[in-house]
């Protein structure tokens, strides 16, 4: 047999997930819009149901379309597999609770996306899940957080909009060190950007609606495990049944056959071929996000208006260092800014005419947001603080259009204010 060549990234960004005989030559995964799947006697059907073989039942819990976003996803992450979701909080939700149960805790940084942090202070605390939350790059707040409840510790890998930076590699030595495995969110860098593993998470998570799709054209989330936490502590017992039969794929299993089977949220075959499409220029398109934004950031940290402005690719960033290091010296695509009230940065926003006003990020088109009156509107001005939401902040996406475009477009909107 002949070994497999591993290729670079945007080589493996464009080919994997792909079966070697595609249906009819095609050169792209087919969308195969079928609700179940079926075989020629009753005993092949019985083999896959009980994991014997492999194959597919039923779209709620695997799909030929789907599989191929999971494998093209698992290769980009070098886990050894993944489950996709119908959205990001989905997959968070899927992940967390196929490990963490009534009466346990988790621990997770307190400058997570607001709908994460709704979901854990609030939706899952009435499963009585306890969320604690610490300050995300303090390295020592998530040791001191830890207890015997403990069953996980959840980090972004680049805040957002904080923009802060926690130390993936130090904080993995303590979850390993208690026994707990490390759940990153990679959404905001990519695995482009940033390689999880590399620097010690067990699980990684994706809201695939950002910059794996990059179009703004259909949700999804994706759960890939690096296959690198071993389940076998008396905290994770439940594991037990499916390390016995599935070994190092015990927690994908679990998650198939528990939560994500349980719950339903399914990717549809479409969404799915959407970001498969998508993913083809991740690469490409990481790139130009970068530059743009950087390119941005530099107009303007320039501009008297402008009361502050917070993007890690300035060496005076708190994390300046901690970003080169984990991100390959590339700082991500967003960028936030202060106009000193909420009414000027009101102003701006509507006197933009190229960056469109809409609560997502990560899209080929540059997108702006106030976050204290949208994504993070339903917390306290303690919590907006701790988020590093202010009233007067504007959060752009920079999109892969001509940075000269996208500066003018500012330029003009900041005139007006």
């Amino acid at each position: 047999m002949v070994e497999e060549r591993k290729t670079h990234f945007d080589t493996t960004a464009v080919h994997a997930g792909l079966e070697e005989t595609q249906p009819y030559g095609a050169a792209v995964a087919p969308i195969v819009q079928s609700s179940a799947f079926a075989y020629e006697s009753a005993k092949e059907l019985e083999d896959v149901f009980a994991g014997r073989s492999l194959g597919y039942v039923y779209s709620r819990i695997n799909n030929p379309t789907v599989a191929c976003l999971e494998k093209k996803l698992t290769a980009l992450e070098n886990g050894i597999g993944a489950v996709a979701c119908a959205s990001g909080m989905a997959a968070i939700t899927v992940a967390v609770a196929s490990i963490a149960a009534h009466g346990d805790e988790i621990i997770a940084g307190n400058s997570l996306f607001g709908g994460t942090y709704s979901l854990f202070a609030q939706t899952l605390a009435r499963f009585d899940i306890r969320a604690k939350f610490v300050e995300s790059s303090d390295t020592g707040s998530y040791l001191h957080a830890i207890s015997e409840r403990t069953k996980l510790i959840f980090v972004e890998s680049l805040g957002n909009p904080k923009l802060d930076i926690p130390d993936i590699k130090a904080i993995s030595t303590i979850a390993h060190q208690a026994g707990i495995p490390l759940i990153v969110d990679n959404t905001v860098t990519t695995p482009y950007l940033f390689q999880p593993r590399e620097w010690g998470a067990d699980i990684v998570i994706h809201s695939s609606t950002k910059y794996l799709n990059g179009h703004g054209n259909s949700i999804g989330g994706v759960i890939v495990d690096m296959g690198t936490f071993g389940w076998s502590g008396e905290k994770y017992r439940d594991f037990r049944p499916y390390l016995e039969r599935f070994g190092d794929m015990a927690y994908l299993s679990k998650i198939r056959k528990e939560v994500h089977r349980d719950f339903g949220p399914c990717l549809s075959p479409l969404n799915a071929f959407l970001t498969v499409t998508g993913i083809e220029t991740l690469g490409l398109r990481m790139q130009r996000h970068c530059d743009n934004a950087l390119a941005l950031a530099v107009f303007l940290k320039g501009q008297k208006k402008i009361q502050w402005i917070n993007y890690p690719g300035f060496p005076e960033h708190p994390r300046f260092s901690l970003a080169a290091r984990q991100f390959h010296n590339k700082f991500g695509a967003l960028v936030t800014f202060g106009m000193g009230s909420k009414e000027k940065a009101f102003a701006v926003i509507d006197s933009l005419r190229l960056s469109k006003n809409l609560a997502n990020l990560g899209d080929a088109r540059t997108l702006v947001i106030h976050p204290a009156s949208t994504i993070c509107a339903d917390f306290s001005d303690e919590k907006k603080r701790e988020m590093g939401v202010t009233e007067d902040m504007v959060r752009v996406s920079a999109g892969i259009e001509d940075s000269r475009d996208i500066i003018d477009d500012f330029r003009e909107a900041l005139e007006k204010v």
